[in-house]
């Protein structure tokens, strides 16, 4: 009999009655600035961006992925607390920031919150401090949370001060990475970033090389400035070989989901702070285990559903006021329509939103009678913005070029995103195209009103008020931004003026 108990005592050792259950996966989001899909993979020919076309490769590349605002406090408000900016009231970019706060909702626990409950590590990282060498985590291995811009009060306890590297272990990471993106070329085509970017990448994109887009006048200032961008999204592409190297490095790339994605797109004339789709649809990937290589998805996704799926993957309960989804689960129904909104960004008062299917958008204009530019300082001081204007006034834009620059909008706005993929030829108007128009507008309706989007009440002039007096204050307080600040408050007192004029 000795035998036969030392074989089962063997089986008990070497095969478990009980498989152990899997461990629950790392979570990684890289988030890039003011970046569109201008990588190579996702059709761009003018530059190769080898790191993340790999991540695409081996993993799921979506191409109709939107924000649902196309700013990055607001899209980064509703990204962490996985619901629409809107719903929660922090659609109007860099808002309670002054004496007035936005509290959120007691139900709305924030997603690092969710993860640190589940045990696991929560970071929010610069790149430089992801990529910390085990030497210098030795070193020193705390940490301080990176860009978070968030428009409501929350803890500093939202993310933890130890390195990923430092886990208990055994215990699973949720790590943001912040990736500086298209702002690398500043306020744009100094000579700062080039020098930069041909140090690190062996050369610069030529403005010759570049093409524009049909809405953008061919002129050097405007090549130059496209030219200096994709040299960001090459040193973007860069970083990703960086960050993936480390979790190799470290034994983690293969137990880790990566989802690839910007805040929103490029800061240009009527890309960031719009609802086209230079604003607001961006790359997203999605590489880890479990995820089939090469699958491409053309259904239409939301930034905020990020936190759904990435919640489900840990095994997480997705909470009931997240309207986020996993779109990574078995029985997942592809949404019909996405949907975005553009509320004030910075001193400028605005209200769009919009509907997207794969194959149309439907824009609200609620302000037909303001100009698409606005004064904004912000953008104001930008070459291509200055351009863009002189060459107005000039009257040297052709007909498509002209159309940013009416001094009145549509109240709706209907685009054929098949055919017209620049957004030109507005169909709201087009009698052929009414059915598709009623049913887009009837599904922002019911949008608005099923999530409680609290744009439809204009923004309080003491909120804004409050807002505004930290926001001056702190471009006074930079170097040479004095005249940027005088400007910026003509610009507010502009706005009041407008809004009592109902305009």
């Amino acid at each position: 009999m000795k035998p036969l108990l030392t074989l089962f005592a063997l089986l008990l050792t070497t095969t478990p009655l009980i498989a152990a259950p899997p461990a629950r996966p790392n979570i990684v989001w890289i988030i890039v600035e003011d970046m569109s899909a201008n990588f190579s993979c996702y059709g761009e020919k003018t530059i190769q961006t080898p790191n993340v076309d790999q991540l695409a490769a081996q993993g799921i590349k979506f191409t109709n992925a939107v924000v649902t605002a196309p700013v990055c406090s607001a899209a980064r408000s509703a990204l962490i607390a996985g619901t629409y900016q809107t719903t929660i009231g922090a659609h109007n970019h860099r808002s309670g920031r002054g004496k007035i706060h936005i509290i959120l909702p007691e139900d709305v626990t924030l997603v690092p919150t969710l993860f640190q409950q589940a045990g696991y590590l929560v970071n929010n990282l610069s790149v430089s401090d992801f990529l910390r060498t085990d030497a210098q985590v030795k070193k020193n291995s705390t940490v301080k949370s990176a860009k978070t811009d968030y428009n409501f009060d929350h803890d500093d306890s939202l993310y933890d001060t130890t390195h990923w590297t430092q886990r208990q272990p055994n215990q699973p990471f949720f790590v943001q990475i912040q990736c500086h993106g298209g702002k690398y070329r500043g306020i744009g085509n100094g000579p700062k970033w080039p020098a930069t970017a041909k140090k690190t990448l062996g050369s610069n994109v030529s403005p010759d090389d570049v093409t524009l887009q049909p809405y953008l006048a061919d002129d050097p200032v405007i090549r130059e400035d496209w030219a200096q961008y994709l040299d960001t999204v090459r040193y973007t592409d860069h970083e990703v070989g960086q960050i993936v190297a480390r979790l190799k490095e470290t034994g983690n790339e293969n137990n880790t989901l990566l989802f690839f994605i910007t805040d929103h797109g490029i800061s240009h004339v009527r890309h960031k702070q719009f609802l086209y789709e230079g604003g607001i649809h961006i790359p997203l990937i999605i590489r880890g285990p479990g995820i089939k290589a090469g699958d491409v998805r053309t259904d239409v996704v939301e930034h905020i559903d990020l936190a759904a799926t990435s919640l489900a993957a840990a095994g997480i309960d997705i909470p009931d006021f997240m309207f986020s989804r996993n779109i990574l689960a078995d029985n997942y129904q592809p949404r019909e329509f996405a949907f975005s909104a553009r509320d004030r960004c910075d001193e400028t008062i605005d209200h769009i939103r919009s509907v997207r299917s794969t194959d149309f958008k439907y824009i609200r204009n609620f302000l037909p009678n303001r100009p698409y530019l606005q004064p904004n300082a912000y953008k104001d001081h930008k070459p291509i913005q200055i351009t863009m204007r002189k060459l107005h006034a000039e009257g040297k834009l052709n007909a498509t070029q002209e159309l940013f620059m009416a001094q009145t909008r549509p109240e709706e706005e209907l685009y054929d995103l098949k055919a017209d993929p620049f957004e030109i030829n507005n169909l709201a108007q087009d009698s052929a195209y009414n059915a598709q128009l009623l049913t887009m507008r009837s599904a922002l309706e019911n949008w608005m009103e099923t999530t409680q989007d609290q744009g439809r009440t204009p923004e309080s002039m003491q909120q804004y008020d409050s807002d505004m007096n930290v926001y001056t204050k702190g471009r006074a307080n930079k170097t040479d931004e004095e005249s940027n600040s005088n400007e910026t408050i003509r610009n507010i007192q502009l706005m009041k003026q407008w809004a009592q004029e109902g305009k």
